[in-house]
């Protein structure tokens, strides 16, 4: 179904600083492309919030009905340790400290990505290509800009002129910085210095006779800028000015700064139409970092086996909360904040559990096609899924209204309300239902029947102390059971 012809999607554009209604290159058809990881250590917890976000953006335009290419990179090569050009190859340097082969560490920290990813339920993207496999385009590239002029060979590396190019172009208009004032902020160049200029980046970078991993171009062996890969890629798969690129808010400076000069003094063109950065996510309210040991990786999570948290959390879990913030602010994790989070889960997936088998009457208390809309609103409002989900807790409100005999609802709008729940919850969202095991299930539904008929007995009797005790207790546990016309039911909250 083509629902992308009903609804007006606006998306916040970084480029622009405002809201854009989306309009793609081609009808029915997105590119996007989203900078993905530089694969020498295992995945953190940030960089798996913006990913999960991308794919939450992914998976809405798939259910609008558009044909989606996803492009995201695998960083193997050329990512140095700080972004002036210095420093050694992040991936060389790990292989030399675990004295193994560079392709051994980008192997062992993929499969790593990808298998976390696979637990918080990411899709796949379309293409996952990597730096390494794309050395030929990214040296086409090099010497398309060098034919324009804009930039320099210096002792085997090649520079990118940001002055040159800035003369008739506007380098730093993503990040809204001022070249004028980057010249005055910055130190001035020393006589070992290969640049002209310190804004200067690499495009190729001269391989001493100590870096592993290297490659043969026209100007000696070297390897390639971070920067420069990004542009080959997103160009090969997507096209010369293509519909979304994505990343962190950590990227905006330099490296998509970069990848716009790199595109328009290649290519003459604006390459991306609308960019778009997820925040970042803080933990217990301070930046996370392993040198203050305020940090945590996604396996610490599910295990438990942290010094942070009082007991271990589901992906789902993880993933809902995760979904319960724009994915532009900033987000704070903490124990409170998930233990919240489990309790909204568990009451979601109790209404997604028993939606189906509601009892049903000749005319509906809830008016289920205004609020499918708003759950659509909400998501064309810059896919904004806490406002989502504010929605589908109404509509679990309604759920456990109608289970109480308080409200009624049709069978064409139990119908509905179904298929909206299921399609907002596991489709656009990608949440699962992880909140027990089938035999986890069986054993709960077993315990609850003989608590219930020992309540039922008790109340009975008229020793309302025991059944209040039962109730009490179990409203502690998070159980909360209902008493109605057709027997006692129970939820887990």
């Amino acid at each position: 179904m083509q629902l992308y012809k009903d609804q007006t999607l606006r998306i916040h554009n970084s480029l622009t600083g405002k809201k854009d209604i989306f309009k793609p290159i081609n009808e029915g058809h997105v590119g996007m492309y989203v900078c993905g990881p530089t694969v020498y250590s295992n995945v953190h917890l940030g960089n798996c919030r913006t990913f999960m976000s991308f794919d939450m953006i992914f998976r809405y335009f798939k259910h609008l009905g558009y044909k989606v290419r996803y492009v995201r990179n695998i960083t193997d090569a050329g990512h140095l340790e700080n972004d002036a050009d210095e420093g050694e190859d992040k991936i060389a340097k790990k292989a030399k400290l675990e004295q193994i082969e560079p392709m051994e560490v980008v192997q062992r920290y993929t499969v790593d990505f990808h298998n976390t990813l696979q637990l918080f339920n990411l899709l796949p993207p379309s293409i996952e290509p990597t730096a390494t496999g794309h050395i030929i385009e990214q040296i086409e590239i090099i010497k398309e800009i060098l034919e324009k002029g804009l930039a320099y060979e210096a002792n085997g590396s090649v520079y990118f002129d940001v002055i040159k190019f800035n003369k008739d172009h506007d380098y730093g208009k993503l990040s809204g910085r001022k070249l004028e004032d980057m010249i005055t902020n910055t130190r001035e160049l020393t006589a070992q210095d290969e640049k002209r200029n310190p804004q200067d980046f690499a495009l190729w970078k001269k391989a001493e006779p100590q870096h592993i991993m290297r490659w043969p171009s026209p100007w000696g062996d070297g390897f390639p800028g971070w920067h420069l890969e990004c542009t080959a890629m997103s160009t090969k798969y997507l096209g010369e000015t293509f519909d979304i690129h994505g990343g962190g808010m950590d990227l905006k400076f330099p490296h998509h700064e970069c990848e716009i000069a790199q595109a328009e003094a290649s290519t003459g063109k604006s390459p991306v139409n609308y960019w778009m950065h997820a925040n970042m996510l803080t933990l217990n309210g301070r930046k996370m970092s392993k040198s203050t040991d305020n940090n945590i990786y996604p396996a610490e999570i599910f295990s438990g086996d942290n010094n942070i948290l009082s007991k271990p959390y589901t992906p789902a879990v993880v993933r809902f909360f995760m979904m319960q913030a724009h994915y532009t602010s900033i987000l704070d994790l903490s124990d409170e904040a998930l233990q919240a989070s489990e309790k909204g889960y568990n009451r979601l997936m109790d209404a997604l559990d028993s939606v189906d088998t509601l009892k049903t009457g000749a005319t509906s208390d809830f008016d289920v096609a205004a609020w499918k809309q708003k759950c659509y609103d909400a998501m064309n409002d810059d896919f904004n899924t806490p406002i989502l989900i504010a929605q589908l807790f109404e509509a679990v409100k309604h759920i456990n209204l109608i289970k109480e005999d308080k409200e009624t609802i049709s069978a064409e709008d139990r119908e509905v309300l179904a298929g909206s729940l299921k399609a907002f919850v596991y489709d656009v969202l990608g949440i699962e239902n992880q909140s027990m095991t089938k035999d986890d299930s069986n054993t709960l539904n077993g315990v609850m029947e003989l608590l219930i008929d020992i309540r039922n007995e008790a109340r009975a009797n008229k020793d309302f102390a025991t059944s209040d005790k039962i109730r009490d207790q179990l409203v502690e546990l998070g159980i909360q059971i209902k008493d109605g016309k057709d027997g006692t039911t129970f939820s887990v909250n």
